[in-house]
């Protein structure tokens, strides 16, 4: 287990290792006005075990949030069963775009079923599950500091689908993607993300 690492004021993260992924998966801890919020959570280190909030960007990333006791495990309504059927129970379902996130924690869907983006305003930060990889990430790692998730991920969904769906982001005053797999991006992440998603010619 790695320790939280401070990533800007007020956001910790760190990585543990993920035994059916068989690598290195990156998890944040976010502290609000509301307390504090973990994003994706596997084997958070002691000083972040004990959170008021969880937030699951898909419910492939249930990791540990059942077994950490915050009162609220918040995730899109339509991965509620396949997360129970992991062995997490989620208090807090939410449809499009909802108001009472902790912290004004926003969630933007994604086109792959089921999967939000958070993102994090105090911090300038977008918060991503398997839509988007840095490097270093399986499967078929490369150095790009970021690329989409591979065709098969998507289900019925196309990479056109994806790219525009991740295109509002591009409205917001991003500084940093922190990606669950590979390395984040903390510098150039708007020009990084515009390049990816623009329409293709």
């Amino acid at each position: 287990m790695s320790l939280a690492t401070e990533i800007a004021p007020g956001l910790r993260r760190w990585t543990a290792w993920h035994e059916e992924w068989q690598q290195e998966v990156g998890s944040l801890a976010v502290q609000t006005k509301d307390g504090l919020t973990l994003i994706d959570p596997l084997e958070p280190p002691p000083d972040v075990r004990k959170p008021d909030h969880v937030l699951l960007t898909v419910f492939w990333h249930g990791r540990s949030a059942g077994q950490l006791g915050a009162e609220h495990i918040w995730a899109p309504a339509r991965a509620v069963r396949r997360l129970h059927n992991r062995g997490v129970d989620v208090t807090d379902a939410f449809e499009a775009d909802p108001e009472d996130l902790p912290g004004g924690i926003r969630a933007f869907p994604a086109a792959r079923e089921a999967e939000v983006v958070y993102w994090l305003p105090d911090q300038r930060a977008v918060a991503v599950g398997d839509v988007l990889l840095g490097a270093g990430a399986k499967p078929h790692a490369t150095s790009e500091p970021l690329r989409l998730c591979p065709q098969r991920w998507l289900g019925k969904a196309t990479y056109a689908q994806l790219r525009k769906s991740l295109r509002p982001l591009l409205d917001l005053p991003l500084e940093r993607i922190l990606v669950s797999h590979g390395d984040p991006v903390l510098s150039g992440a708007k020009d990084a993300l515009a390049a990816l998603v623009a329409p293709q010619r």
